[in-house]
């Protein structure tokens, strides 16, 4: 199992950045190789992914989120193997230090292989970087959802 971590600081309040990440469905618009995430209810998400010329569908369920400050999941169904946290953390009124910490277990030759090579971090600290130029550029968010998950 991986471990990637990577923090941004990105030029908007804790509530645009937090309410961006919690549009799931955009996510393709600034991460690799997600193909698509269709949002099935509050808790559930499913994937279509491309990593190392695999692809894989899977579904996550989210453990944990507190608006503004974190949003906790981990895979229930598919092939792929991962839980992760996103938390938010204000720096002042217009700027938040968004923090990935995510554990991934790779699955099959390829993902192994890209792991081994330091592709699964690269594509997630890419990720990051995308997201910090998607949201400054937007410079609003493009939807929100707001509501309490708690961890069971």
């Amino acid at each position: 199992m991986s471990t990637v971590t990577e923090s941004v600081d990105v030029e908007v309040p804790v509530h645009t950045a937090y309410n961006q990440w919690t549009q799931f469905e955009e996510f393709p618009n600034f991460m690799e190789g997600v193909e698509q995430v269709t949002q099935l209810d509050d808790r559930h998400n499913h994937w279509v992914t491309s990593v190392a010329g695999a692809r894989r569908e899977f579904d996550t369920e989210i453990i944990d989120q507190l608006p503004d400050e974190r949003v906790a999941w981990r895979t229930v169904t598919g092939d792929v193997k991962q839980k992760g946290v996103v938390t938010f953390q204000r720096l002042d009124d217009t700027h938040t230090r968004v923090n990935l910490a995510m554990d991934v277990e790779p699955s099959g030759m390829a993902e192994k292989a890209a792991d081994l090579v330091g592709i699964i971090d690269r594509r997630a600290k890419g990720d990051m970087r995308r997201f910090k130029e998607y949201i400054e550029e937007r410079g609003s968010e493009s939807g929100a959802w707001r509501g309490r998950i708690s961890p069971v």
